[in-house]
């Protein structure tokens, strides 16, 4: 996946510099940093074309993430800069979707994202885009639908696991940020045994997220993990049973 097009109000493009904790312990970016600046490049994004978090909050409006694609294809070490474009995609009356490319010096590309973003208002309630982001970011009306991921009943031999939402896993609007869903999943992987554990050190590697509901502050939260003959499919629940991501990884 490539960011293109030719109207240079729709991209920005960014350095980052891969700093020591957002490292793994093999000296490699963690995916969810790697989520983390495609949040941040976007923002940084909006921000150049006038619609800052002060804009959005005197509205009552934000972002949430509703889905996410990614595939990290070349390893991505420690101490790296590396450079980030983002590009608003398009739009449908309630969403809109960017991609970002990330590339490490001298060019290469070593990984992308696809994130599908919905509105909601101050009450959590989905709404119709304002025309100022249309005006401030004028990309096509998309014809594709979101990002889906569709996942049958958990299977009795699932790897199985639960822990609690954190509070330093808490961002600004006080729900765990769709980065930290990727280290929860990550986690899931590593609890299903060797096999689980390789498909994280893998690259090509490619993640498809759909966030079905957001969790809360202290909630506890039941994981399964299960291999599927092309990758491994992942679910998160609540302790009643509601999904809140299901997930997709293939190396």
């Amino acid at each position: 996946m490539t960011v293109d097009g030719d109207d240079e109000r729709l991209r920005l493009s960014a350095p980052y510099r891969v700093r020591f904790d957002e490292a793994g312990p093999d000296g490699l970016l963690r995916t969810s940093a790697l989520l983390r600046f495609a949040q941040d490049v976007g923002w940084q994004h909006s921000e150049a074309r006038g619609l800052t978090r002060a804009w959005y909050a005197e509205r009552g409006l934000a972002w949430v993430v509703r889905a996410a694609e990614l595939e990290m294809i070349e390893p991505i070490p420690m101490g790296v800069t590396l450079a980030l474009t983002t590009r608003v995609v398009g739009y449908q009356r309630i969403w809109a979707q960017r991609h970002a490319e990330v590339r490490l010096p001298g060019g290469a590309l070593a990984a992308w994202v696809r994130t599908d973003w919905v509105m909601i208002d101050g009450r959590g309630r989905l709404i119709r885009l304002p025309a100022e982001i249309p005006e401030a970011f004028p990309a096509p009306i998309l014809d594709e639908p979101l990002l889906r991921v569709a996942l049958p009943p958990t299977p009795s031999d699932a790897a199985l696991g639960s822990f609690a939402v954190r509070p330093h896993e808490l961002d600004p609007m006080d729900h765990p940020n769709n980065a930290v869903y990727v280290d929860w999943i990550e986690e899931a992987l590593l609890a299903a045994g060797d096999a689980g554990a390789g498909v994280i050190r893998a690259r090509p590697r490619g993640i498809r997220l759909e966030y079905a509901a957001a969790a809360a502050p202290g909630a506890g939260i039941r994981s399964a993990a299960w291999a599927t003959g092309v990758g491994w499919a992942l679910r998160l629940t609540d302790t009643g049973g509601v999904d809140l991501l299901r997930a997709t990884v293939q190396a």
